[in-house]
């Protein structure tokens, strides 16, 4: 990530001409909407300048300061920003407290994305001189020609031996593009469908509509046959070795909202709910295992594993005294075995694939699958969870109540 000096911090301050530059005299307001939507156009880069576009919090339109305070409070608000889920895919910045011209700024500094259309709540910013608007018809397509230049993660390659027609539009048109945009701008929409598959990253061009792995995972009428390893395999054993008797046991496809759907109705199945008429005054009931913290695990089983050479599926094995959840692929950029767990330590081994689960719902907020499944089980008197991790994979297991 770029650092500037304060010089070159001051002198882009004075450059009222620069389109790499927002200026705020504050975060108040209707403030915290349009940084976003800075942020968002910082990370398309639509002029391809490759260069960081950079966010002032306490500067006048002219550079000059705004003298407003600079709290730890207002820093966090900033940071919350790459991570919210409202900017996606998620941008890449750093935040600081600078002090420029003599007074305390706060420095917001966005790299451009290798995965753009960027969209923000749905639109997608764009920034041209000292214009930021929604991006037209023709600034999208640039867009995603962009894209095609880049290095990119293997959630959006393409897949050559699939065809459009692999795809299911329903569920594309339906389902999926009435949460990813904004309903305005549906409504105002001339894009034709490759262009719309192709702006959400499911095919590589309109002029190439090859799907693409997040294609086929989201939309795919057949996933597996193009992905073998994208499926669920869930056990039931009657004991706690996996030797034992097994009593249930499915293999679950389809695409990821079908995958996760049809997983969560069996593992409810098998969630047995005790009621208490000793210890309170009225019934108290108490599940096995806490729901939300077995969804968090298995969302993040699905969201962190590995695609690429590999036809190995998440596990999911309930034993009589445990839960274990399997995930192939180790632990991946900034998560390491030393670290994993750590609450504010994340990275993404399928960032377009976190992106469609977070605009289906499964995902709220990133970085706190684990933190939240941590505190479901500690308040249904759960063990803490416990994680194995290897270079191959990570498991994590979940034990029943005390």
């Amino acid at each position: 990530m770029q650092r500037f000096s304060d010089q070159e911090l001051e002198a882009l301050l004075d450059d009222t001409e620069s389109d790499r530059v927002e200026r705020k005299e504050s975060f108040k307001g209707d403030t915290p909407k349009k940084a976003r939507q800075a942020i968002c156009a910082f990370s398309n880069d639509l002029p391809n300048y490759n260069q960081a576009g950079i966010l002032f919090i306490g500067a006048k339109d002219n550079g000059d300061p705004s003298s407003v305070e600079i709290t730890d409070q207002l820093l966090l608000s900033l940071a919350d920003i790459k991570s919210d889920g409202n900017i996606l895919p998620l941008p890449v910045l750093t935040v600081e407290k600078r002090v420029l011209k003599g007074a305390e700024m706060a420095v917001v500094t966005v790299m451009p994305s290798d995965m753009p259309p960027v969209k923000y709540e749905g639109r997608i910013w764009v920034r041209t001189g000292p214009r930021r608007s929604l991006a037209n018809e023709q600034e999208e397509r640039i867009l995603n020609e962009k894209r095609r230049y880049k290095n990119l993660p293997f959630d959006i390659y393409p897949i050559p031996t699939a065809q459009l027609s692999d795809l299911s539009r329903m569920i594309f048109e339906s389902e999926y593009l009435p949460v990813a945009f904004a309903s305005d701008i549906l409504e105002a929409n001339n894009r034709t469908y490759e262009e719309r598959l192709a702006s959400c990253k499911m095919i590589v061009s309109p002029d190439d509509p090859v799907p693409t792995v997040l294609g086929l995972l989201a939309l795919g009428k057949s996933s597996q046959d193009f992905l073998p390893g994208a499926y669920i395999q869930f056990l039931r054993i009657d004991g706690t070795e996996l030797a034992d008797p097994v009593i249930d046991e499915e293999v679950i496809g389809g695409a990821l909202v079908e995958l996760l759907r049809r997983t969560e109705e069996k593992l409810k199945a098998h969630n047995r709910t005790a009621v208490d008429i000793t210890s309170a005054a009225t019934h108290q009931k108490k599940m096995s295992y806490p729901p939300a913290a077995i969804q968090q695990i298995l969302y993040n089983a699905v969201l962190h594993r590995t695609y690429e050479r590999t036809n190995a599926p998440v596990r999911v094995y309930w034993f009589n005294d445990r839960i274990e959840i399997n995930s192939p692929g180790g632990p991946y950029g900034n998560v390491t075995a030393d670290n994993f767990g750590t609450p504010g330590i994340t990275d993404y081994r399928n960032p377009d694939i976190s992106d469609v689960l977070r605009t289906f719902g499964y995902i709220q907020a990133f970085g706190r699958g684990i933190a939240v499944a941590r505190k479901a089980m500690l308040e249904n008197g759960n063990p803490d969870l416990e994680f194995e991790t290897s270079q191959s994979a990570v498991a994590c297991i979940l034990r029943r109540e005390k």
